[in-house]
């Protein structure tokens, strides 16, 4: 081997992008810190490699920060007559001392010159021959490179230092655009196959390399892609990140039954592949009746495992039930909120949740309790969020809800920017600079929802723009309830299978996804327009019908766009979770807690003028400084208490201030509202269909 190509070899592989540059070759030198490509490679008449560094850096340093010798620079290693170390000329093509590019083209069958065409090449590697497979950007500029080491084995390959994956053969990407169609597969030797064969390709360098932003706009203008799926963990991993992406629409699943990608099949029969191949393109079937096939029965195995609790009149029970068998005590409203908010992950607007409450009241716990009712798929735990994770994280959001307990980084202004948007408009667009060989380059990162949120705080209010975008449901702080938590906690928490509950998840994403209510607009004229938030909290009334109707969808019916038809008794359900909620937000009513803790205060007073301290509030509710504290807090920002001490470190000076109102009904009741339909289909009391249930075991049931 010429040393030359040693040379330039050593210079690829530690990521220094030799060039051709006249007679001769120009790359990063390796000594010294080199943005201007300063070394220049030429060989000598003789056959020696020539460096000079117009950086400064000395010839010997140059090839010492090579990792090479002086004699790596002559034929015959300098000429001491023994054959250098690195002189593998002898080697066997492939195994553990590398590849060399006709071993490549003999066991792909491909012709070694069109490999070339392609840009394939020859180096060597600390003295290993391997292939160098260059990935051409779309308009034929050098990008990223891969080196193949063996046909086989653990060490296929490796990258160039500094290169960054991407779609491999985007510079024949014309080609099809103009054929109208392109096959996208994993791998590069599956792109030589079909290229040699005149039918354009494009390659994913491993499933987990396909980056949606970077990636999917390439594909924009090519109106069939045929997708190859290998029999493995890539094919299904290909699989996962396909049905999320935008180009599924024009996807066409290409099967090779009986070989595991094109290369295979070209083995198998050259003289036939072609005519083979576009037989198999012919009868490829489209992602959505795939997507529809596999939902269908996926559906179908979740009916069987789940059927009790998706026929049961009141699912919400029965979770609470079990709920308690793991050792959630006296917290059945808020878990039954949780659990409904988690299902609203369906609809297009899911419900947001902020669990508030003193610090070791549970509130973590309840949490993550009700999330073991759900498949991991359902929700994104977080126990910190940093500035730009949710910009960055490679997590999918869609129809999912981030859940943050107790976590650090919530106050951090843009974390809250991109939460409120994300849960606003159902995305998020962020547009950042990156560094790339090409210098700064502006990168815009879509992440898509919609997305729901569930978080919990020890403080009394959030941030307004906050507050308003989630229903806000508070933890029991009581005596009562301390005692029944303390007695749960002698008594073994009874753990059991969740499958059924994760199966009935499974069941609820694979049916309707939306629900109708015919009472909608009754209900809205009965509710009092006393403040603006009711705008705001109305919608997500609506919206937690209708997640209560896709719950319980067997028992319920069917409009003519296949939705579910929500009914009078999914109202009455959710008005007895909310209707305290959402009266406290708007003010209409004031919470029990804070009518205590102002009669605490006027108890504790005792007529005289000098004020209420915390402890002395304390004593009166039977709760700890912090717990009464909180309750304080709660008050005063409402206006019914007042803490006249204004001398920080001081004790309180508690007095009451404002008078407490009278409550008002926010929400009508399931009677009234009744009353106001003017027949059982306004009020959702049509007969329902046939049970999803039993319709899919007639084979009746077609996927959404």
């Amino acid at each position: 081997m010429r040393p030359l190509d040693f040379v330039l070899g050593r210079l690829e592989s530690l990521g220094h992008n030799p060039k051709k540059s006249g007679a001769g070759w120009k790359a990063h030198c390796p000594g010294h810190d080199d943005s201007t490509a300063s070394l220049s490679i030429t060989e000598g008449d003789d056959g020696r490699v020539l460096l000079h560094d117009f950086g400064g850096c000395a010839t010997e340093h140059v090839v010492a920060s090579m990792g090479l010798t002086m004699s790596d620079l002559f034929p015959g290693g300098g000429g001491g007559g023994a054959i250098p170390p690195r002189n593998l000329s002898t080697a066997q093509p492939d195994g553990p001392t590398g590849l060399s590019l006709d071993a490549y083209a003999a066991a792909k069958r491909l012709p070694v010159a069109f490999l070339k065409s392609l840009g394939l090449s020859d180096i060597f590697i600390q003295g290993t021959p391997v292939v160098r497979i260059p990935y051409f950007n779309e308009d034929g500029s050098d990008g990223p490179a891969r080196f193949r080491w063996s046909l086989s084995g653990k060490r296929k390959f490796t990258w160039r230092k500094g290169s960054k994956p991407q779609l491999y053969g985007l510079f024949r990407l014309q080609e099809a655009r103009d054929a109208g169609y392109c096959v996208l597969v994993e791998g590069e030797s599956d792109v030589h196959t079909l290229l040699f064969h005149g039918i354009p390709a494009l390659g994913v360098p491993g499933a987990a390399n396909w980056r949606e932003d970077r990636d999917a706009p390439r594909l924009d203008g090519i109106e069939e892609i045929y997708v190859v799926i290998e029999p493995d963990r890539g094919g299904e991993g290909l699989q996962r990140w396909l049905q999320r992406s935008r180009i599924r629409q024009r996807v066409r699943v290409l099967r090779l039954p009986g070989f595991k990608d094109p290369s295979e099949m070209y083995l198998a029969d050259p003289e036939g592949f072609k005519a083979a191949f576009h037989k198999a393109m012919d009868e490829a079937q489209t992602w959505a009746a795939l997507a529809a096939e596999q939902q269908a029965a996926t559906r179908r195995a979740a009916a069987t495992e789940c059927e009790e609790l998706a026929e049961s009149p009141d699912i919400l029970a029965m979770f609470a039930a079990d709920l308690r068998r793991r050792g959630v005590i006296g917290e059945d409203k808020c878990s039954k909120i949780l659990f409904l908010a988690l299902v609203s992950r369906l609809l297009d607007r899911p419900i947001s949740v902020v669990v508030k409450g003193p610090s070791s009241a549970g509130k973590s716990f309840i949490v993550v309790s009700t999330l073991a009712f759900f498949p991991a798929s359902a929700y994104y735990e977080l126990t910190g969020v940093s500035e730009r994770v949710l910009a960055y994280s490679e997590e999918p959001l869609e129809h999912r809800f981030i859940v943050i307990v107790e976590a650090s980084g919530m106050d951090r202004d843009f974390v809250m920017y991109l939460l409120r948007t994300l849960l606003s408009e159902g995305r998020v667009r962020y547009e950042t600079l990156e560094k790339t060989p090409e210098g700064l380059r502006a990168r815009l990162i879509e992440r898509n929802g919609p997305t729901g949120l569930i978080v919990t705080t020890t403080a009394v209010n959030l941030h307004p723009e906050n507050e308003t975008r989630m229903l806000t449901i508070t933890v029991t702080d009581t005596q009562e309830q301390t005692k029944a938590i303390l007695s749960a906690l002698a008594e073994e928490p009874v753990e059991f299978d969740m499958g059924r509950w994760h199966a009935l998840q499974v069941w609820l994403e694979t049916g309707p996804q939306d629900a109708v209510i015919p009472f909608a607009k009754r209900l809205t004229e009965l509710i009092p327009p006393i403040a603006v938030r009711l705008r705001r909290d109305a919608g997500a009334l609506l919206r937690l019908i209708k997640a209560h109707a896709l719950l319980h969808q067997a028992s319920r019916g069917r409009d003519d766009r296949s939705r579910v038809v929500a009914t009078i008794e999914d109202y009455a359900a959710v008005r007895e979770l909310v209707a305290g909620f959402m009266a406290t937000g708007v003010e209409a009513t004031v919470p029990e807690i804070v009518r205590e803790t102002v009669a605490a205060v006027a108890a504790a007073s005792g007529g005289k003028s000098d004020g209420v301290t915390i402890a002395a509030v304390a004593r009166e509710l039977g709760l700890d400084k912090s717990a009464a504290w909180r309750r304080v807090k709660t008050a005063i920002a409402l206006g019914y208490l007042v803490n006249k001490e204004e001398r920080r470190g001081h004790p309180a000076k508690l007095f009451t201030d404002e008078p407490l109102p009278e409550d008002q009904e926010i929400l009508p009741s399931p009677e009234a509202l009744h009353e106001g339909c003017t027949g059982a289909e306004d009020a959702g009391d049509r007969p329902p269909s046939p049970s999803p249930l039993e319709a899919e075991d007639d084979g009746e049931e077609a996927a959404p």
